[in-house]
């Protein structure tokens, strides 16, 4: 994917040092007008939210904290609704098939602009064991001491 009129809101790194991301996906959000102020003024969070496929074979993002407007009115959004992705069916048939195998999950990687649209890219995910943490652990400081190593000559 090229990064031509693309903003990155955010990441959600901690997505990347609990879960193995296997495959990405880029979703549109249905959202409502104080919503995407919100998002644009880069106050959400990505707080333990997941997405689950529902009865109707759509994607729905649950814990996702999008801050109420501060200039908005007495019509602003609820903070932690439910939100729904939006997607192609094929593509929501492939994911309900690899979810429905055992230990993998979808979570919400990045939040980003994509031609004045907000998306949604969200991972196909494993969760991590305790020592595949410490290894991300172990790999990112030694990465850091080799930046600094460097910065210095």
């Amino acid at each position: 994917m090229s990064d031509e009129g693309i903003k990155q809101l955010q990441r959600n790194k901690k997505a990347f040092f609990n879960y193995e991301i296997i495959e990405t996906i880029e979703c549109g959000i249905s959202l409502a007008g104080t919503e995407v102020k919100s998002i644009r003024k880069n106050s959400f969070s990505f707080s333990d939210s997941y997405v689950k496929i529902d009865k109707r074979s759509n994607l729905v993002l649950e814990g996702f904290h999008i801050s109420p407007y501060a200039l908005g009115t007495i019509e602003n959004h609820e903070p932690t609704r439910p939100r729904r992705l939006l997607a192609h069916a094929h593509e929501i048939k492939r994911l309900k098939r690899k979810v429905d195998e055992k230990g993998l999950t979808l979570v919400p990687t990045r939040v980003y602009l994509k031609r004045g649209l907000v998306k949604v890219e969200i991972g196909l995910a494993r969760g991590k064991k305790t020592h595949d943490k410490r290894d991300t652990i172990r790999d990112r400081d030694l990465k850091r001491d080799a930046d600094r190593s460097m910065k210095r000559y």
